[in-house]
């Protein structure tokens, strides 16, 4: 029989870093601790965590600078380009629409049955930031609040791969990869019902109501398809309209 060998240090501070990035606990994009506090929290040594981050380095799952160790970005070579090809697609909005279409109430109803009263207080939390960010007129914040509401959502799934792809899309959306986020904000009434429709689907899930949330949750994106659909054919016919006023400037000038 082969002896039984305890796991160096690093290696398993590695391994448990790593499942904390997995698990959504680390985001990418965050600057961890410094080194010496970092170390005094994990109760570790401070060459057994640089080799511990170092081996995470090698993987690709944290980067160091001067300004210290951060969660790569590891989805950023996907989403790039990904970004500039959707941004010059027209078919790329209606196929994002039709993805959420599929994904959003399973998301919903999964957090309703999984979610643990930990996640269910930090879901509370972010209503009550996004009312207050609603009633302040920030449309800013809370379309940032909004994107952080569904990735709540989504970590309640308790699926990992749901987590890592759909952060992917958000990430996109911060880009303006399908659509203006703040133009669907200053739409006529739309901060009004996205508001109701997110309040919709978190107490349905804050009340374990899995086909309550998933209603709820199809009727967002429905909502959604139908603002953005609005707000395209507003622009196509505005175009149009600018179009005509300016037919003038390709005409010669009478006598010419």
């Amino acid at each position: 029989m082969d002896p039984l060998r305890t796991p160096k240090l690093a290696d398993a501070l590695a391994e448990h870093l790593e499942q904390l990035i997995l698990e959504g606990a680390l985001r990418p994009g965050e600057k961890l601790a410094p080194e010496r506090e970092l170390a005094a929290k994990l109760e570790v040594s401070r060459p057994s965590l640089r080799e511990a981050l170092d081996k995470l380095h090698a993987r690709g799952l944290i980067e160091t600078n001067k300004a210290g160790n951060f969660v790569s970005r590891f989805l950023t070579p996907m989403t790039d380009p990904l970004t500039s090809l959707f941004q010059s697609s027209d078919q790329a909005l209606n196929d994002y629409l039709e993805y959420r279409c599929l994904i959003e109430g399973e998301a919903a109803r999964l957090a309703a049955s999984r979610a643990t009263d930990v996640e269910r207080e930090a879901i509370a939390r972010c209503l009550e930031k996004l009312r207050d960010a609603h009633e302040a007129s920030d449309i800013a914040m809370e379309a940032e609040i909004d994107a952080e509401l569904h990735m709540l959502i989504y970590e309640a799934t308790h699926n990992l791969v749901l987590l890592h792809v759909m952060r992917a899309f958000y990430e996109m959306l911060r880009s303006d990869a399908f659509y203006n986020r703040r133009q669907l904000y200053n739409q006529p009434g739309s901060r009004n019902e996205l508001l109701d429709q997110h309040f919709a689907i978190a107490e349905a899930i804050l009340a374990r109501d899995p086909e309550g949330a998933a209603a709820a949750a199809a009727a967002h994106i429905t909502g959604i398809a139908k603002t953005l659909h609005e707000m395209r054919d507003e622009q196509t016919r505005m175009a149009r309209a600018l179009r005509r006023m300016g037919r003038s400037e390709l005409l010669a000038r009478p006598n010419e």
